[in-house]
């Protein structure tokens, strides 16, 4: 996902992370992760490493809801990606993600978002 340049599309594999938890594809959701990145999920609790981080991502996958990773909003910030999107429940989340210089997912943290009344 590194091109010539050295440089890779953040915003692109977002989208690929997207689609694999869309479609449930666990194997390419955990490739585009560093082998030793870190999950720090919004129920608390953190995830560090590849076998960690299947642990998280395997019974979420296998229990999303209809609703589940819908993009709400999807932008670059300092340092990373932010993505507003639906979770596995379906519930409102944002999650920040930064890069290994390689390309690979370094960090997801994720937070719920409190939606107005």
């Amino acid at each position: 996902m590194v091109n010539a340049n050295g440089r890779f599309d953040a915003i692109g594999i977002i989208v690929d992370w997207i689609d694999a938890c869309k479609q449930r594809r666990l194997e390419e959701l955990l490739d585009l992760y560093d082998e030793e990145a870190t999950v720090e999920c919004c129920e608390g609790g953190n995830f560090t490493g590849r076998s960690e981080v299947e642990l998280y991502w395997r019974p979420r996958l296998a229990t999303a809801g209809s609703e589940a990773f819908a993009i709400d909003a999807l932008m670059p910030e300092g340092g990373g990606v932010l993505l507003d999107y639906r979770d596995y429940d379906g519930r409102p989340v944002r999650t920040h993600f930064r890069f290994t210089p390689a390309g690979k997912i370094r960090l997801t943290a994720c937070e719920p978002i409190r939606l107005a009344a």
